[in-house]
């Protein structure tokens, strides 16, 4: 297969085969499509200004009215689209729906083969600067024994995945349909990683531990003990005994418990929210509100202060969201969803834990070991948040090859 296993072949996109690696897969859309984009920018409704100084209700009218003059004049989605289109993209069906992906193998033949998921308000777009550091190590000062084939998919209902058409799309099915995916690219030994819902799906795919599945690394680890999630989502009292650590976690995981309106709201009515299909920036003003740390990372970019994300970055992926309508059909997963973000899940594989100072919460050691008893590497790094490998991908990259080298040997 080109830019796959050498034993796989792909078809041409048109093919009924149902198991077939179709591709390549390459993306255009319409200059009307932008067209129209831009008049929808220029033609914003806007609330009046905010009651308060800061945002905590919500991104602030002036950063919205930056990102529109930006994303209305200057901004280019054809310089998105040439990128994505330089990357090996593929379909394939999978339990009825389609599945877009991205496969880059590495030069260094011996690499170990990793699937990466993305999250909400994330895409694809959101791992696309660690590629070259994870397939070309040499390059980026670490050794050829650290490379990475890669499969990077889109998860289903966002992006060029298909939009399931019925319930049961959850966390657990994504999970199952990923190791049939690397099962179908002819990947006998392998490994996993995610972030967000990456990391539940990551999780998933580590509890039902596949025979090829060696080990996983995540950003976003699921530790916290069911007995304190539960206290903490319905304001009980927390334990006596909690290390400084752990409480520390715990006011964390409180406040972002306080503070995610969007997961509320996607996970009972994700139909309700019809108008981020119709407008651009309500869309966008929606995707950037993830939580406070990104939130000011984003307005740094469009005050000209970029830390980590760029403008570019922001509203590529923002246009994706719009060119491909997925705003609803992204937004259904959370209400799939019937497990914890944060809890203990179960998994019985090889795992290693990096803890971003800036995650929504930070990831106690303690519960750490008691939620992934095969745990093969532990660290906590001084840069970096929830979306670790858009912010850092240098750092991100450094530690997942730390993470899983254990595997190689």
């Amino acid at each position: 297969m080109a830019q796959g296993n050498a034993n796989q072949q792909y078809v041409a996109l048109t093919s009924t085969d149902k198991k077939a690696i179709r591709g390549p897969f390459q993306i255009h859309f319409p200059e009307a499509e932008l067209t129209e984009l831009q008049k929808r920018i220029i033609a914003t409704r806007w609330p009046e200004k905010e009651t308060v100084s800061n945002q905590t209700q919500g991104v602030p009218l002036a950063t919205m009215q930056k990102v529109a003059e930006y994303w209305a004049t200057e901004y280019d989605w054809r310089k998105c689209e040439a990128m994505l289109n330089n990357i090996p993209q593929f379909l394939t069906e999978i339990d009825g729906l389609d599945i877009h992906f991205m496969h880059i193998r590495s030069k260094h033949e011996d690499a170990l083969p990793m699937i990466i998921t993305h999250g909400w308000s994330g895409s694809i777009i959101e791992l696309l600067k660690i590629i070259d550091p994870l397939t070309n190590p040499t390059a980026y000062g670490a050794k050829a024994s650290d490379a990475f084939h890669l499969v990077i998919p889109s998860l289903p209902g966002y992006g060029f995945s298909g939009k399931p058409a019925s319930t049961g799309w959850g966390p657990v099915r994504i999970a199952q349909a990923w190791i049939e995916l690397m099962n179908r690219l002819g990947y006998s030994k392998y490994v996993a990683q995610g972030g967000d819902w990456g990391a539940i799906v990551t999780d998933f795919m580590g509890v039902m531990k596949p025979p090829g599945l060696l080990g996983m690394h995540t950003n976003m680890p699921g530790t916290v003990p069911p007995d304190i999630d539960t206290a903490l989502m319905k304001g009980n009292p927390l334990p006596s005994n909690l290390t400084p650590e752990e409480m520390r976690a715990c006011e964390q995981l409180a406040f972002v418990y306080r503070h995610i309106a969007y997961a509320s709201m996607m996970g009972t009515r994700p139909q309700t929210l019809t108008g981020l299909m119709d407008s651009p920036i309500g869309l966008a003003a929606f995707l950037m509100d993830h939580d406070a740390c990104s939130l000011e990372l984003m307005i740094k970019a469009f005050d000209g202060h970029p830390e980590g994300l760029t403008r570019d970055n922001i509203l590529d992926n923002a246009t994706l969201y719009w060119l491909t309508k997925t705003a609803i059909s992204a937004a259904r997963l959370y209400w799939e969803n019937m497990f914890s973000f944060f809890v203990v899940k179960g998994v019985q594989i090889p795992a290693a834990v990096t803890v971003f100072p800036y995650e929504l919460y930070e990831a106690p050691k303690s519960w750490t070991r008691q939620a992934y008893p095969e745990l093969i590497y532990y660290n906590r790094v001084d840069r970096g948040g929830h979306f670790a490998a858009w912010e850092v991908p240098l750092l991100f990259s450094e530690e997942v090859r730390a993470g899983l080298r254990p595997l190689r040997e």
